[in-house]
């Protein structure tokens, strides 16, 4: 079987969101017996391994890292009657596109960092490129899957009347696809080079701390721990949490320990060395059930204090000595009275 025909990548200004579209090989009319199918494989030029594509399709869009070169190779596959049920796969044929890119490596922005704040708003920052003049206007531009077209930041962050990061809100859409994102930059008499990503929202979600933690110590001494998940919108099933016990040790600073990483907002402890923990944390982060990765929040309050055995006998003889302080006072009183 021959190959597919006029393969051809075209850029609709998405930010590296590729169109890529090829026509059938010129005999495809002797194999009405047969499936025709197409191996479509792709990869930006440094990547070791092929993204691969099965489609009956003639187009395809993928997402591709705009700042190096786009790869991509198609192959006919054909299986049926009229190969007698072995599939006959053709030579591949080829074809690669790159943008442009002006001004020199380093006038591209440095240290862009992106943090999706309690699955509710985005916030990217950057630093100018060495060679940046003082004059430099960055912009940011975002696309994913569903917009009509490219947007941009209305919310920027400045630093000396330079835009140095951005907030987006109202990303939910984008959630589990492509962000493609290009920090542009602009001055006068200077070609600035751009910055092209491509994110994961999910991989980048950082949520607020733990809530309500509550620590108690149970006649048997076993130490209990309760929290409840964090403010805002990451979803209370994709959270696991890390625990940590800090021990007394007199002058010296308490040593924290992680104890447990776990999905449940309660843990108990069993009586060993119980006398000698202090404080309590907890902090949260994307559990591998809905990210690859993520941030961890911070902890909770630095030291959250464990009540003692010795603090609860104190706690109960303060109003024993009480009441027997009472007590002879009155009697005291009544022994003053029959003397008169």
């Amino acid at each position: 079987v021959a190959p597919p025909q006029d393969l051809q990548i075209t850029d609709p200004g998405l930010l590296g969101s590729l169109d890529i579209e090829w026509k059938p090989p010129p005999n495809i009319q002797n194999f009405n017996e047969c499936t025709v199918k197409y191996k479509f494989e792709h990869r930006s030029t440094g990547d070791r391994d092929w993204k691969v594509i099965f489609t009956r399709k003639l187009k395809s869009r993928v997402g591709f890292d705009l700042s190096r070169t786009a790869e991509v190779k198609v192959r006919t596959l054909l299986e049926g009657q009229c190969t007698d049920g072995m599939e006959v796969q053709s030579d591949w044929i080829y074809a690669t596109f790159q943008v442009p890119l002006q001004g020199k490596l380093e006038s591209e922005v440095q240290n862009f960092h992106c943090i999706y704040h309690d699955w509710e708003y985005l916030k990217c920052t950057w630093q100018p490129g060495p060679r940046a003049p003082r004059d430099v206007h960055y912009g940011l531009y975002y696309w994913y899957e569903g917009l009509a077209h490219t947007a941009q930041c209305d919310d920027y962050i400045q630093d000396h009347g330079i835009n140095i990061g951005c907030t987006l809100q109202n990303l939910t859409q984008a959630e589990y696809k492509d962000l493609s994102i290009c920090v542009n930059g602009s001055a006068a008499a200077t070609l600035l080079r751009p910055l092209y990503v491509t994110l994961r929202l999910h991989n980048l979600a950082k949520p607020s701390p733990p809530e309500q933690l509550v620590v108690s110590m149970s006649a048997s001494e076993e130490l209990h721990m309760t929290w409840s998940p964090p403010r805002g919108e990451t979803p209370p099933q994709c959270l696991e949490y890390e625990v940590q016990l800090a021990e007394d040790r007199g002058q010296a600073k308490a040593a924290w320990a992680s104890v447990s990483t776990q999905m449940e907002t309660a843990l108990t402890i069993s009586r060993a060395n119980q006398s000698r923990i202090s404080c309590v944390r907890v902090r949260g982060r994307t559990n591998i059930f809905c990210a690859d990765q993520g941030f961890w929040s911070e902890w909770t309050q630095e030291c959250f204090p464990v009540p003692r055995k010795e603090d609860k006998q104190l706690f109960i003889l303060i109003p024993v000595i009480l009441g027997l302080s009472s007590s002879l006072l009155i009697f005291m009183l009544i022994g003053q009275c029959k003397k008169r």
